[in-house]
Order: C-alpha cells, then structure tokens, then sequence
C-alpha cells in the first residue's frame, strides 16, 4: 500500500517568483510540492481578504503551508480560512513585535505612503524591501527572481507588510530563521530554529540545509541546531 503524500504549498517573498523555490526538493515519495504565486490586490483590500482569496488556490487538505519573508505573513493568514497539518515561515516574523525599529518607524510616520508609484515600481527599490539593500550589489542574479511589478500590488505589500496587526502567536507554527538576516534581524526573533550563516534570501543560499532538515520539521516538529 503506497504512503499517502504530504501536499506542501510554498508562497515565495514580497514580489517573488516561486522561482526562489527552484532548488527546494523534497522525497518525491512522500512530498508533493505545489507552487503559490501573488495576485494582484483589490483596491484597498484588506490582508484577511487577500487571504481568503489566495487559499482557494489550495486544492487538498490538511497541507503543508510554507511562506518567506511577507509570504510568512500572507501564510499566517491563509491559516486562518483554512486547516494545515504544518504552518512554516522562513526569513519572516511571527507579530507585529518582531519587526525591526525601522520599519515600525515607517509605519508611526506613514512614510510609506509617500512613495511615488513610478519609484514603487522600480525593480531596485522592490530589491530593497524584498530581500535587502545588500542585493544591490548583485541585482541582475535577482532579477530573475522577482516576477511581480505591478505599482498596486507594491504598495499594498509594503502597506501590509509594515502595518500587520498580528499581536498573538500563531500556535505551533514554525520559524526558520537565519543569524545574518538584514531585513528581519534576528534579535528582534523569539522562539525560532536559527540557520547559522543564513541571510534573508537563504530559501536560495542555504536550500542543502532546508532539502535535508524540512522532511524532518514537517513530519516531526523538531528542531535543529
């Protein structure tokens, strides 16, 4: 009797690809992957909406729910409409407690809003939210990873991004978190299995760690050194 297998859904970063998922593999005998892309939003449309509208993508139950960095967010969202065996979020925060000075920042000083949409739409500045000021350096690798350009999708992502409500922990979620992460320091992180070495765009840098350790996280819960 063949070994029922264990749907695994993957929502990629802030305007991301699920190309950022491209080197993530998992026993074929007992994963299925299944790849979450962004939509784009209605006019202000709420996250708990967007939510809503994102798991009816998910077509089997009981599922894995993997999310990096604001896909983190959107994941925990999801959650709420839906029932997952396992709810994973990568190089992301678990409150509105976890985010770092600056972007709190943003949000007591409404900066965001002052963003010009031709400047929102620009492939640098996506960078820079996305996963870094540091990508700079080596933009044309990451290009290719960024698939959404939409003005209206990006402003509603940094708005959602820096204005997530979420006070209480989702119980029993899982955190992987890197030690050199810039975007989402880790001394700002509670309770998280930390990636020694690991930046914000580890999904891509460090996927030997999560190919062999997230078979183990998903089936078993534990954690990891």
């Amino acid at each position: 009797m063949s070994q029922e297998l264990i749907h695994v859904y993957l929502m990629p970063g802030m305007a991301a690809s699920p190309k950022i998922f491209e080197y993530i593999q998992l026993p074929v005998d007992q994963f299925e992957l299944h790849y979450l892309e962004w939509i784009i939003p209605v006019d202000n449309e709420p996250i708990a909406d967007y939510a809503l509208r994102m798991a009816s993508f998910v077509k089997h139950d009981n599922i894995v729910l993997l999310g990096v960095s604001f896909g983190g967010v959107l994941v925990q969202e999801m959650s709420k409409h839906i029932l997952v065996r396992k709810l994973i979020i990568v190089s992301s925060v678990k409150s509105m407690y976890e985010l770092p000075k600056t972007m709190v920042l943003a949000k007591k000083s409404k900066a965001y809003k002052l963003l010009p949409t031709q400047l929102v739409s620009n492939i640098e500045l996506v960078a820079k939210y996305a996963m870094g000021e540091y990508v700079q350096k080596r933009l044309d690798m990451y290009k290719m990873y960024l698939s959404v350009n939409d003005p209206k999708y990006l402003k509603w992502a940094i708005t959602n991004m820096l204005c997530w409500e979420q006070i209480e922990v989702i119980p029993n979620i899982v955190h992987i978190h890197g030690d050199k992460d810039t975007v989402f320091p880790i001394k700002h992180i509670d309770n998280c299995i930390i990636v020694k070495g690991g930046t914000h765009i580890m999904i891509l840098n460090k996927h030997r760690w999560f190919n062999e350790n997230l078979p183990r996280i998903i089936l078993e819960g534990s954690k990891t050194d």
